[in-house]
């Protein structure tokens, strides 16, 4: 708990006139980028840039490690993950590439329900990606969908 602490004072910052200062998004997607490239944090998912010279820093590739325990298990399910220009104030856009059966993700389309996901349903600016995949990590172990059937591994949307 005192870690996070200092990661939301560090995104949003008071300073002594009582201003807020808010971080810009490229400043967020920096920190998010160098996080995830030194391998801070959950082991179990993964997130990059899908292009190192994209400027905008708005496409990324995304992966989650299936639950021990669960239908899941051992699965490596790849994602992509779009970051809108109202980042962080809005969530990122969250797509499964890998075919998975979870009652929090379309069927068709592999697109996160945002309204079925707790950290996009309850987003504020001081989360992020990471927040994003380990909430939907857990929805792959929840009761819901822990002993689901999954698709043949491998498939795609």
């Amino acid at each position: 708990p005192k870690q996070s602490n200092t990661t939301v004072e560090r995104k949003m910052q008071r300073l002594p006139s009582g201003e807020v200062v808010i971080t810009p998004r490229n400043f967020k997607l920096l920190e998010e980028l160098e996080h995830s490239e030194k391998g801070l944090g959950d082991m179990s998912i993964s997130y990059g840039l899908v292009d190192s010279s994209d400027i905008f820093m708005g496409e990324w590739n995304g992966g989650i490690l299936g639950p021990h325990g669960t239908q899941h298990d051992s699965r490596f399910y790849e994602l992509r993950i779009t970051i809108p220009e109202a980042y962080p104030s809005t969530p990122p856009k969250v797509r499964f590439v890998s075919k998975i059966n979870i009652n929090c993700v379309d069927s068709k389309s592999g697109e996160v329900i945002y309204s079925k996901v707790p950290a996009t349903k309850n987003w504020n600016r001081n989360m992020g990606m990471e927040q994003v995949l380990i909430s939907l990590r857990a929805e792959m172990a929840s009761s819901e969908n822990r002993r689901t059937r999954q698709p043949q591994e491998g498939l795609t949307f």
